[in-house]
Parts: structure tokens; C-alpha cells; sequence
């Protein structure tokens, strides 16, 4: 098997994946996923660095980075065109797609009745100010981002003023969601295939929860209802493998976000599974599967 890894660059993540490919006995390629040549018609398909896309067995994407609409737009749709040429691509384009849009990802959630927050999403200054009326302590995130970055909490009419304000200024689009009581933890699940292999608690002094921005991972494992909540969001996102984020309050969970390019290196210090293996060998199996 030749397995391709497309990443922004070759860090730990591209390393340990590449390692778990390798004891499987595959090939396992970093390829800059920036790098992309398209060619119409004729020629390879989609080629990095030289290398003809189509001639892997599969590519397992690491990151996208931020960029232009255009280049958003190019990466998705080459990887797109590759999947209709028979790539299996891990996870695949459209649910990458409804991921990494915040209000796509709530509004899947919420049509399926699962328990997410309140969120208003707008375009305009004075939708999402009488969004912030509306629900009062709110949280208001960028609708692509990753980590916990460019995230306020607003509980200050002057100051959601004044930062709903400055991202008019940017053609932002307001995604504005109601705080969520939850005390000093939240929970992350990561979902491979249909098992939830691993779970933490994050805790931190703020309302943040995430480890870059300097939470503390505990281990956990799992009750029914959180673990049933993982499950059932990563199979209405289509994902093969996802990191679910779940915060617990006095009603229950509910589902604040579901990442299709989750990182574990914080999740891996909490146990002793191999979670780079895991994944590795769910796409192995997923290509064991397919048909001739």
C-alpha cells in the first residue's frame, strides 16, 4: 500500500502517522498539500512535488492550512476531483466541508436533535447585535478556526458593540453562540470509525478548554450518554475519525464542536494507546473493504 499524507508541513503528527503506516508495512509519503498542480486535460490529474495523487492507494489529510477563498476552494475541490477518480481520501472531502463551517456543523447538529447550543449566524452588524440581546453571555467565534483561536466571550453590550464592530471591518460573518454554564472542564472524544478509542477531560482556569491554548488533559473514559453523543455525531458528519468536543451542564451534554482534522497529541499524553496506530489501521481496514 502507498499512502499519502497531506499536511501544511511534516510535523509530529505527519511523523507518528507515518510511523504507524510504516509498521503496517505500507509506503507513507508528507506531501505539502500547498503544493498542488491541477492539469486539464490530459497528464496526471493532481500532482504534488511531482508526484501524481491518483497513483496512492489513499491520502489521510492532516491539515489545510488558512488561505485565500481561492486556495480554499482549489484545495477542496482537487481533492474532490481525486475521490471521483477512486482516491479513498481519509476523511473525505464533504465532510471536511460541513466540519470546518461552524454554522454548518451546528445547524447538522441541531436537525438531527442533538444537543448543541443556541447560535445565531449573520452577515450583518445589527442581526448579530440583536443576537447578542437575544442570548445575553455569548461566545462569539470565528466560523472557520481551529484551537480556540479568535474566540470572545461577551456578556457587555459595550464591548459586543465594539468587537462586533471591528469584524465589520474584516467581512466577517457573525457566528454568535449562547455561553454554555459548565464548570472548569469540558470533554473530547475521539471517534475512530465507530468506537470512541480514547477521551479527556480538559480543565483550565478560563472558559477555554482547549490544550495549545494551555488546559490541563486528564484521562477519562466515557459514560453511555457522551460516548452515544460522539458516536452519533461523527456518522451524521460522515467522518472516519473526528475529535468531538462535549461540555457537561445540569440538563446534560451537549455538542460544541466536532473537528474532521483533530489533533491528540495532548489526548495521547492521557493514555497508552497508540492513537496514531488506531487511525492507520482504520484506513487500512477501510481499503481492505473496498470492492475490487
Amino acid at each position: 500500500m502507498k499512502i499519502g499524507i497531506l499536511a501544511d508541513r511534516n510535523g509530529w503528527h505527519v511523523e507518528v502517522l507515518a510511523k504507524a503506516l510504516t509498521r503496517r508495512g505500507c509506503r507513507a509519503d508528507f506531501l505539502p498539500i500547498t503544493r498542488l498542480v491541477a492539469r486539464v486535460p490530459g497528464g496526471p490529474l493532481v500532482t504534488v512535488i511531482g508526484q501524481p495523487l491518483d497513483s496512492y492507494d489513499a491520502l489521510l489529510i492532516r491539515t489545510i492550512p488558512e488561505g485565500s477563498l481561492e486556495q480554499i476552494i482549489f484545495r477542496m475541490n482537487a481533492l474532490h476531483r481525486l475521490e471521483a477518480a477512486g482516491v479513498r481520501i481519509v476523511n473525505r472531502p464533504s465532510p471536511l466541508e460541513r466540519t470546518v463551517d461552524k454554522y454548518y456543523t451546528s445547524s447538522l447538529l441541531a436537525s438531527r436533535g442533538l444537543p448543541t447550543p443556541r447560535t445565531v449566524v449573520a452577515e450583518g452588524f445589527d442581526e448579530a447585535m440583536e443576537a447578542f440581546r437575544e442570548l445575553g453571555d455569548v461566545v462569539v467565534k470565528p466560523l472557520f478556526g481551529a484551537g480556540g483561536r479568535g474566540m470572545v466571550r461577551i456578556s457587555d453590550a459595550d464591548v459586543a458593540y465594539r468587537v462586533l464592530r471591528a469584524l465589520v471591518l474584516t467581512r466577517s460573518i457573525f457566528y454568535v453562540q449562547e455561553f454554555v454554564p459548565h464548570g472548569d472542564y469540558d470533554l473530547r472524544g475521539l471517534v475512530v470509525g465507530d468506537r470512541v478509542v480514547a477521551a479527556m477531560r480538559r480543565r483550565s482556569d478560563g472558559w477555554r478548554h482547549n490544550v495549545s491554548q494551555g488546559a490541563q488533559p486528564e484521562p477519562i473514559v466515557m459514560d453511555e450518554e457522551a460516548t452515544r453523543l460522539c458516536l452519533e455525531a461523527s456518522r451524521l458528519l460522515e467522518t472516519d475519525y473526528a475529535g468531538i468536543d462535549l461540555l457537561k451542564t445540569d440538563k446534560g451534554y451537549t455538542v460544541v464542536e466536532v473537528n474532521s482534522i483533530p489533533g491528540w497529541s495532548g489526548l495521547q499524553r492521557t493514555t497508552e494507546i497508540d492513537l496514531a496506530q488506531e487511525i492507520a489501521d482504520h484506513l487500512l481496514s477501510l481499503l481492505e473493504r473496498r470492492p475490487a
